[in-house]
């Protein structure tokens, strides 16, 4: 099975011009890493003139509405992302909960995407992490939250992304080790729920992830793949990764 690299380039790079360059430098960087592959999530202004081009890439959104149309100034439903030709929905990244978003919004963004038929890709994760097990009662909780009995049915057709926020920027970056133990969490808070379809779950790992630590989270951190940010917008550095994905 591949590995799956989710390239989110939040709100980079600048212009037009300079995405498809940066498209280009993944594409190829895509093509040499064989084992790997990759979903470039760019702007959702760039999305449509980006899916025009070819190669060995899907696209994703970096964030859809939870209805299809109506009165929402500045939002892009999930029909619209289909449309645009993306295969992917981030839903439920830490920034969009840090401006707001609740476990409800997410919950239907969820639900959205599926009926649009869009991959969610959900993330979840604590901002904190102490001496004790409370980041497991909070990561069950925003699983529990986030999907509905309808997405359950669906699992097969889900991501999910553990982005530990507390990892991103810290001395010290999460271990392969604490992965593979929230890897198990995850899966078994899915099957309390959901039944034996709580196994399909795809899972990645995201935070402070680099060409440095890459293949150790593939291999030991019981992970699919990896959701890749601040990297991914640098192509030298995310050719890199990849290579390291590859080799992996």
């Amino acid at each position: 099975m591949k590995a799956l690299i989710v390239a989110n380039w939040k709100m980079n790079p600048d212009t037009l011009k300079a995405a498809k360059k940066l498209l280009e430098a993944t594409k190829k960087a895509a093509a040499g890493a064989k084992g790997v592959s990759v979903i470039v999530c760019p702007p959702a202004v760039f999305l449509r003139e980006l899916t025009s081009a070819r190669g060995k890439v899907a696209f994703g959104a970096q964030n859809v509405h939870f209805e299809d149309r109506g009165s929402y100034t500045g939002e892009v439903s999930p029909v619209q992302a289909k449309d645009a030709k993306a295969q992917y929905a981030i839903v439920g990244h830490a920034e969009r909960r840090a401006m707001g978003e609740t476990n409800d919004d997410v919950r239907k963004k969820v639900d959205a995407a599926l009926r649009a038929n869009l991959t969610p890709i959900l993330c979840i994760g604590e901002r904190e992490r102490g001496q004790g097990a409370e980041h497991f009662e909070f990561v069950r909780d925003q699983i529990r939250n986030c999907l509905s009995e309808e997405a359950g049915k669906k699992l097969s057709k889900m991501v999910i992304a553990y982005e530990p926020v507390w990892a991103i920027g810290a001395p010290k970056p999460m271990i392969a080790g604490q992965m593979h133990e929230m890897s198990i969490f995850i899966r078994k808070t899915l099957v309390e729920r959901f039944g034996s379809a709580g196994h399909s779950i795809t899972i990645l790992y995201g935070g402070a992830i680099d060409a440095g630590n890459a293949a150790d989270m593939l291999q030991n951190g019981d992970v699919a793949g990896l959701l890749v940010g601040r990297a991914s917008v640098d192509a030298a550095v995310f050719s890199a990764l990849l290579k390291a994905c590859a080799e992996a």
